[in-house]
């Protein structure tokens, strides 16, 4: 029959047992089996967050682990720190604090002791260029492969993305040179079978044919055969070329890299060839349907907001590794 508490049978016959047992005591909520359940406060989330951040202790890593999962984490603040929270709770509090222990990231600081002059020179040639002058980016993308996966690609589907096969078939290698020219974003390519200084000293006479009678400034890295005794007694002989070196480690300063990242994505690495040759057709229809519609990158920041970036950067770095 039903019953006017609305619960089930079972359940009112306990409550009466309880009662019977010991009274309005009995009623009170009594202790449940397994371990004690911690309440996430401030306090067990502040703990939680700094052992987070703290590397695991060394009798966690004699064991081969570097780095926090969220169940590792649990299990040690249960058996170490008397904390007894789920592993969920653990990983919605990382999402709360944007923490990804299982990620890591490379940096580069700048050596250089040139930094600041040589950062001030190349933007200043982004923002304040010569008047009459062209300023062009020239780097080199070594080592293309030319690849071809041994089975046909299989396209992208609803519900399923492009795939191909892990092993390939290696066809040769060809080195993309380029120079792009920051007023209007076209590109000058040659792709040679190698870049030491003298297919770089070729790439640099076609870069000076193609801008004749003007100044021409020209910003690289600081790669070994840019600077070439033989480079530079061609510049010697060539005053209205300039070139000007990003500092080192500092190759992000460069604007043909933009471009290398957007012709490596979009025509190179999903593409299969089955010679240099083919790769480097590919490559020159690329750049040139890129020259019919070409637009400039805009550089915004200034040299001082760089400068000022860089070192807060190191000085937070600082802080954390005193820390």
């Amino acid at each position: 029959m039903p019953l006017r508490s609305g619960g089930n049978l079972t359940t009112v016959i306990t409550w009466r047992r309880r009662y019977a047992e010991s009274g309005l005591a009995g009623l009170e909520d009594a202790p449940r089996p397994g371990r004690p359940v911690t309440v996430m406060t401030t306090e067990v989330a502040a703990q939680v967050l700094a052992d987070t951040v703290t590397p695991p202790p060394q009798a966690v890593r004699e064991r081969g682990v570097m780095h926090w999962s969220a169940r590792r984490l649990a299990q040690w603040l249960a058996g170490h720190r008397g904390i007894h929270i789920s592993h969920d709770s653990i990983v919605r509090l990382w999402r709360r604090f944007c923490l990804a222990p299982h990620r890591v990231e490379g940096f580069k600081f700048s050596t250089d002791p040139e930094l600041e002059a040589k950062i001030r020179d190349v933007v200043g040639l982004y923002l304040d260029p010569p008047k009459g002058a062209v300023v062009v980016c020239v780097d080199e993308k070594s080592q293309i492969q030319a690849l071809d996966r041994t089975q046909p690609i299989l396209p992208m589907r609803p519900g399923q993305v492009e795939r191909r096969t892990h092993d390939y078939l290696r066809h040769g290698t060809t080195t993309l040179f380029a120079a792009l020219e920051v007023a209007t974003g076209k590109v000058i390519d040659a792709c040679l079978p190698r870049h030491r200084h003298q297919e770089f000293l070729t790439f640099l006479r076609v870069v000076a044919k193609a801008h004749p009678r003007v100044q021409l400034h020209v910003v690289a890295d600081n790669y070994a055969t840019h600077k070439h005794p033989t480079v530079q007694a061609w510049l010697a002989k060539h005053p209205r070329v300039h070139l000007h070196f990003t500092p080192t480690s500092c190759s992000w300063l460069n604007l043909v890299e933009c471009f290398f990242s957007i012709i490596t994505r979009q025509a190179i690495r999903r593409g299969t060839f089955t010679s240099v040759a083919d790769l480097t057709a590919a490559i020159e229809t690329y750049i040139d349907n890129w020259n019919e519609q070409a637009e400039p990158f805009t550089w915004t920041k200034t040299a001082d907001e760089l400068l000022d970036k860089i070192n807060q950067s190191k000085t937070k770095t600082s802080t954390l590794t005193v820390h």
